[in-house]
């Protein structure tokens, strides 16, 4: 495994571990299965069928060492991101599409930039694990913005229902997923 290889598969298992150990701090909620799973079974049939297709076959890992270079800052700034995030918003996170029993709605920190920064930093970083060690991970990436993307518009009926006031005038001023743009 060459070096940059190496940094990636720690960076994404420190970030991974840190998600599981802080999950044991959320409030409790609701998750919606029957939702969650339609989703998840969608996206398991594309990457069965991919698979079967030879998607993920040849094309090695790249070499070039600027394009290591990017993938590891956008996978820096990514973690990093949706970590802020996570930190920021405390015991109010959850897995995606879940129902808070007593929510608060945040919006400051990253929430001021975008209104799903978990979800920016980690496409921003999966972005990066393409660009540095094979475009064959945009698949990937493209899948979890699906999903993402999803998941966002779902929690956000949720929160509009639950901040009826405060919801709509936050979704006004702050973009989804990239500041200033979506």
């Amino acid at each position: 495994m060459r070096a940059v290889e190496l940094v990636f598969a720690v960076g994404w298992a420190a970030f991974w571990l840190y998600w599981l150990v802080e999950a044991f701090s959320m409030k409790r909620g609701r998750v919606p299965w029957s939702r969650e799973l339609r989703i998840r079974a969608v996206i398991a049939v594309v990457v069965i069928l991919l698979i079967r297709l030879g998607a993920f076959r040849g094309n090695g890992l790249n070499s070039d060492p600027w394009r290591a270079g990017i993938g590891l800052v956008l996978l820096a700034l990514g973690l990093g991101f949706a970590v802020w995030a996570r930190m920021h918003i405390g015991r109010n996170w959850g897995s995606p599409m879940t129902q808070k029993n007593e929510p608060e709605l945040v919006t400051s920190g990253p929430y001021h930039l975008v209104r799903h920064p978990i979800y920016s930093g980690i496409l921003a970083a999966g972005a990066g694990t393409a660009v540095a060690l094979s475009c064959q991970w945009l698949t990937a990436v493209a899948l979890a913005g699906v999903y993402f993307l999803y998941s966002a518009m779902v929690e956000e009926r949720y929160l509009t229902d639950q901040f009826p006031d405060n919801y709509p005038v936050y979704k006004r001023s702050t973009k989804m997923l990239v500041p200033f743009i979506l």
